[in-house]
């Protein structure tokens, strides 16, 4: 892939408020935006700082937003949602914010679909095995392992 060079600051103004208009972006995404485009670490200082005034970039919002989608499109677990906003340099603060998103309620119902699901799609005969697998998915997933072994076990008392 070519390098996109943006020499004009209003330019790549411009073209950072429409990205950021797009969809909420960090400012870990745009500074990698910035660094992509061969912008000066100055201009990118002013650049984000103009983006931040104008409320183009929010954290906490970014965090927010984030928090929803993973958890209820891609069915992700709050360690994993967690591990992945502080891979964007996201602080502690917003993070808890975002997790607040999160209803107990909605997540005990995704986390026992989840079980069900994998419960039934795997052809295991050994019990052991099988909590195994179970357990594996879903602390893949995100979910904390105490809950898991919880659910699992509940679940098994059935």
């Amino acid at each position: 892939m070519r390098n996109k060079r943006v020499y004009d600051i209003k330019i790549a103004l411009e073209r950072l408020k429409n990205f950021c208009t797009l969809q909420d972006r960090c400012q870990f995404d745009v500074i990698q935006k910035m660094k992509e485009w061969g912008l000066l670490e100055l201009t990118q200082d002013h650049i984000l700082e103009i983006l931040i005034t104008d409320k183009y970039i929010d954290e906490e919002r970014y965090a927010q937003s984030f928090c929803r989608g993973k958890f209820r499109i891609k069915k992700w677990g709050r360690i994993k949602i967690t591990n992945e906003l502080r891979k964007k340099q996201i602080s502690n603060i917003c993070i808890n914010k975002g997790l607040k998103e999160i209803e107990d309620e909605e997540y005990e119902i995704l986390l026992n679909n989840l079980l069900e699901k994998k419960n039934n799609s795997l052809k295991d005969k050994n019990h052991f095995a099988r909590k195994k697998k179970i357990a594996s998915f879903l602390i893949q997933r995100g979910f904390e392992g105490n809950l898991v072994w919880d659910k699992i076990r509940e679940f098994s008392n059935k």
